[in-house]
């Protein structure tokens, strides 16, 4: 039976995303970028509530307070689809760092270039580092957190790799922190399966981490050893 609702999930969710994209992008034609968020917000609590009445897949959120209340650059575990549109409800308005192919994307793309997204070339390396930073920055003075899955691919639950440095080069030239998320998202939705297990995802916002003046992998290094800490089961 659960195999059946995730597959009607995972069918809405594709229905739903492309019809939404297709108001999204008229409707962005002439709303402002905060309108054009909100909208996104939109999106994203409606799959939040389908999945949860579908398959039985709630979350809930820890450490709300510390977000806070200008903006910063937001380091995100990478486990699951799930995150990829969870996070434009966790975090306050944002900006999203992704890879320039899902820009190719019909509707998707379309929609994420309305955005204002951070398409960046992941086999260019330090241009792609030097492209996250300036972009980032602007994003930063006009008020928009800035969101980065720092694994740079989705990672199968309680599995991690180096995380890459363009975060934190981010935070260090912006003169912010860095607010570290982590979740469990990947132990209820592989990271390409089809299942969806029934039961909450956990999410925990930790506390800004200082970045002034500090090594870009000293402050990865505490970033790192935070989420990891914090993504796996209860």
């Amino acid at each position: 039976m659960q195999w059946l609702r995730s597959l009607l999930f995972t069918s809405c969710f594709l229905l739903f995303t492309v019809l939404y994209a297709v108001f999204f992008i008229v409707a962005s034609l002439v709303l402002p970028w905060h309108l054009r968020f909100a909208l996104a917000r939109v999106w994203g609590h409606a799959l939040l509530w389908q999945l949860r009445v579908i398959c039985g897949l709630g979350y809930r959120i820890e450490g709300q307070e510390n977000l806070p209340s200008t903006p910063h650059v937001v380091l995100m575990k990478h486990s699951s689809a799930w995150e990829t549109f969870a996070q434009a409800v966790i975090a306050p308005p944002q900006v999203w760092v992704f890879k320039r192919e899902l820009m190719w994307i019909p509707f998707i793309g379309w929609g994420l270039r309305m955005l204002r997204g951070i398409a960046i070339n992941r086999g260019a390396g330090g241009v792609a580092v030097r492209q996250l930073v300036d972009q980032g920055k602007r994003h930063l003075a006009q008020g928009r957190w800035v969101v980065i899955f720092p694994e740079g691919t989705r990672m199968p639950a309680g599995q991690t790799r180096r995380y890459g440095v363009g975060g934190a080069a981010l935070a260090v030239e912006a003169g912010v922190d860095i607010v570290p998320i982590a979740h469990n998202s990947g132990y209820f939705w592989g990271r390409r399966g089809l299942l969806k297990k029934p039961g909450t995802i956990r999410v925990v916002i930790g506390k800004p981490i200082a970045t002034a003046g500090r090594d870009l992998r000293d402050i990865n290094a505490e970033v790192q050893a935070f989420i990891e800490a914090h993504s796996g089961l209860e």
